[in-house]
């Protein structure tokens, strides 16, 4: 299974992506602002979504809002 970002490039367990677009975390007050990197990020099962870190909690992203940092 192939999992590419939002330029087209595959990605793989321990890259690094960057937001692409402000995002609000659902059920957090919080938001990603454009251009935060996220690094280690780990592959899911579904190809739309990968999993990163975000201070203590983990975080799920759709490829559609990251590209490859």
């Amino acid at each position: 299974m192939d999992v590419k970002d939002s330029n087209g490039n595959i990605l793989n367990d321990g890259d690094s992506v960057q937001v692409i677009k402000d995002l609000k975390v659902k059920g957090s007050s919080t938001t990603l602002k454009r251009g935060q990197v996220f690094k280690n990020i780990r592959l899911t099962s579904k190809s739309g979504e990968i999993e990163c870190g975000s201070g203590k909690s983990t975080v799920v992203l759709k490829t559609e809002f990251c590209k490859k940092a």
